[in-house]
């Protein structure tokens, strides 16, 4: 078998493993994925939705770049996005239908009014309809850093949302992000479904891929890649993955 010898694909985090949040990819690291893709495929999952990947990832990577290698996957993969006759296009994508959000919709309603932070002053829409995740953002999506990082430092105003909507919200995951938010799934969509969705679009075996990221821990959202059995790295920041692919592509060879 292939087992802990050549990999067929790496799959990557986004955020805080291949660029800083929400920013675009470094030069050095657009230019060590183009050598990278140049010997084997790349998979990039995250909870962000196409236009961040569009905005951090495809639109930085140089000319020439293998694109038909490049398997890209928003929303922990209930999307998949490849470079298809010049274009990026959507392959599949999973999507709520209109009755789901507007229960979703009502159950957030009231929740917060059950929790009293019905009238928390916010900046811009609370909710985030990414079409297969629906993202509550507490103070809105535009909130000011400041903001949102003094509003729940422990966790405790989303716990008590997150036990109000598993109650209401039967069948569906329900999972704390970020500073002030919190992201609706169906039920079992996490970064290991992801994966196997991309084995069974790619046909490549799972024990021929390796994954990279910073949240490879129990609770982290990278963690799911561990315990589906795939070869994993943790790293701390972008920084240190730009050596990760540097020691790959030296392997590789």
């Amino acid at each position: 078998g292939r087992e802990g010898g050549m990999k067929w694909l790496i799959a990557f985090d986004l955020d805080g493993t291949l660029a800083e949040s929400k920013r675009p990819l470094s030069e050095d690291m657009a230019a060590i994925l183009a050598r990278l893709l140049a010997i084997t495929d790349v998979a990039v999952i995250s909870g962000g939705d196409w236009p961040q990947f569009e905005k951090q990832i495809a639109s930085r990577l140089p000319a020439g770049v293998a694109l038909d290698r490049l398997w890209l996957m928003p929303t922990t993969g209930t999307k998949l996005y490849r470079f298809i006759n010049g274009a990026w296009r959507a392959v599949y994508a999973e999507l709520f239908d209109d009755a789901e959000k507007a229960k979703i919709r009502t159950a957030f309603d009231q929740a917060l009014t059950d929790a009293g932070l019905a009238d928390e002053r916010i900046w811009g829409e609370r909710i985030e309809d990414r079409g297969s995740q629906i993202t509550f953002s507490a103070l809105g999506q535009q909130a000011p850093i400041h903001a949102k990082e003094s509003w729940d430092p422990d966790f405790a105003k989303r716990k008590l949302i997150q036990a109000d909507l598993r109650q209401r919200l039967p069948g569906l995951s329900i999972n704390m992000g970020g500073a002030t938010s919190i992201d609706i799934t169906r039920e079992g969509v996490d970064k290991a479904y992801g994966l196997r969705k991309l084995r069974d679009a790619s046909g490549i075996a799972l024990d021929a891929m390796m994954f990279i990221g910073d949240a490879i821990f129990p609770g982290g959202n990278d963690y799911p890649a561990k315990q589906l059995g795939l070869d994993t790295v943790r790293v701390r920041d972008p920084q240190e993955t730009l050596a990760v692919i540097a020691a790959i592509i030296a392997c590789q060879k």
